[in-house]
């Protein structure tokens, strides 16, 4: 039998080839704009509604009315322009604590004689570059009468013994790399400035060294965030040298652990993003577990002793995005998310306990979401799911019950925007060092970030804490270890 000769395409299977190319194109152009926008485009995702001039309140948002034909008249007067007062440029003064170094400049006039009547004082801010200096132990020895032995000082506890590295050195040194994002040869480049050669692997040793001496304290950070019942979780990769992967990095992962009530943070390091990192770190936590949707959490989330709450802002992430897809339906999502956040600004600005907040998002905030959600089940049904505006529909639905969470408890957050805050500074820190130099020096790295993060969070100069916890620790008895934790430190 011949076989069948090809038919051409009918008009219908036509018709459904270019609906399929045309989504196609569809998204291939949505992905493309969102490229760009995160290459050459605004971080930030603000929105403004086109009109909201129904917006009535703080926070009420009625239904959207047609508007009614206004009546009109035409009015023409002169009135005179009221004047705004010119108001001088202030400067911020210069902080009181900043040392000064008084300069007392005579008139070139002879003054004998003459009666002081007051001084002007002008301010001028400067810098001198940062100095190495060396400091010299000198022990006198002395022996002891009829040839009972020596006598000699003692010299002090040092973060590494035999070690030409100060506490004040070596502080500088991790502040330099991971709160000012610095890397090792660049902290090289500027020693040789100051005319100290010291050697690559000597610097990468003292940052070693410092480290391992901090590990107690990170922790005992670690242990006193997990004994809370709320916490915010998220991750963010890391590149690591692996020797046994020639020629390409491996793919690691930081894990920060936030408490949003304690405001304290510690960062695991993990080799892989599997869920095997929270799981284990999470076993004994029971309470709320606020994070994104990753399905790492799933298995945490199904466990009874742990609530899991929803992040709002990664639902609005979706529909910003989808705007160049479907304008009219993000745009009122959009304007809802508004009112939403409008709640947590005044709550955050008013400093409102959070009893109150809690009053406010039930009679607020609770109205909205019911709208919301209202609004996603009747628009679900009319829209494409592989689409952009579908699949952030379909997000928030899918993640109703966590989004919706946060109305339950005023204590928590409306997202987990404060765990991802934690985050930045690493985020900044790899554009500048690329990568770890191993596993160990990854979890080395966490245990750093660690320490600056907290100290940050208490309003702490880190560069002083580091600095007067390396001199200390050696010496400091273990008991009261607690002590020289950022939340307890008080300088010595």
């Amino acid at each position: 039998m011949l076989p069948a000769i090809d038919q051409k395409p009918t008009y219908a299977e036509l018709e459904a080839q270019v609906v399929r190319l045309s989504f196609e194109t569809e998204k291939l152009r949505l992905e493309n704009a969102n490229l760009k926008r995160l290459i050459f485009g605004a971080k930030q995702e603000r929105f403004v509604p086109v009109t909201n001039a129904e917006q009535g309140a703080l926070f009420t948002l009625p239904a959207p009315m047609a508007p009614s034909p206004a009546k009109t008249e035409q009015i023409i007067y002169t009135r005179q322009k009221a004047q705004k007062a010119h108001k001088l440029p202030s400067r911020q003064p210069l902080p009181a604590s900043l040392p000064r170094k008084e300069i007392v400049i005579e008139p070139e006039e002879n003054t004998s004689g003459m009666k002081k009547i007051g001084e002007e004082i002008t301010e001028e801010l400067e810098y001198e570059p940062g100095k190495l200096y060396v400091n010299r132990y000198i022990r006198p020895k002395y022996a002891r009468p009829k040839d009972e032995g020596v006598v000699i000082g003692t010299l002090p506890s040092r973060p590494i013994e035999k070690g030409i590295a100060g506490p004040g050195l070596l502080a500088h040194m991790l502040i330099s790399k991971f709160v000012d994002h610095l890397p090792i040869y660049r902290q090289r480049q500027q020693f040789l400035r100051y005319g100290v050669e010291l050697a690559e692997s000597t610097l990468y040793d003292w940052i070693k060294y410092s480290t391992d001496l901090v590990l107690p304290l990170v922790h005992l950070q670690r242990e006193r965030v997990l004994q809370v019942n709320y916490l915010m979780v998220d991750e963010t990769p890391i590149k690591v040298l692996d020797p046994n992967k020639k020629g390409t990095t491996h793919q690691g992962y930081y894990w920060p652990y936030y408490d949003p009530i304690g405001k304290q943070v510690f960062f695991d390091y993990q080799k892989s993003r599997s869920r095997e990192g929270p799981n284990t770190v999470l076993r004994n936590f029971r309470g709320y577990l606020q994070t994104d949707a990753y399905a790492g959490y799933e298995e945490l989330a199904a466990q009874p002793d742990i609530i899991p709450v929803g992040c709002m802002a990664h639902a609005r992430r979706y529909f910003f995005e989808a705007q160049d897809n479907d304008h009219q339906h993000t745009e009122w999502m959009l304007f809802r998310f508004q009112a939403l956040y409008a709640v947590e600004q005044y709550c955050r600005e008013n400093q409102v306990s959070f009893a109150r907040r809690y009053e406010l998002r039930q009679g607020e905030a609770k109205p909205v979401m019911a709208e919301m959600r209202a609004w996603l089940h009747q628009e679900s049904i009319k829209v494409l799911p592989a689409s952009a505006i579908g699949k952030a529909i379909g997000y928030m639905l899918h993640q109703w019950p966590r989004l919706e969470r946060y109305l339950t408890d005023g204590t928590l957050e409306i997202d987990n925007n404060l765990v991802e805050n934690a985050i930045r500074p690493i985020a900044l820190g790899r554009k500048n060092y690329l990568f770890a130099g191993s596993h160990k020096a990854a979890v080395r790295a966490a245990a750093i970030y660690t320490l600056v993060a907290n100290a940050k969070l208490c309003h702490i100069e880190p560069f002083a804490y580091l600095r007067d916890v390396l001199t200390r620790l050696a010496n400091h008895p273990f008991i009261d270890l607690d002590q020289l934790l950022p939340c307890n430190w008080k300088a010595s």
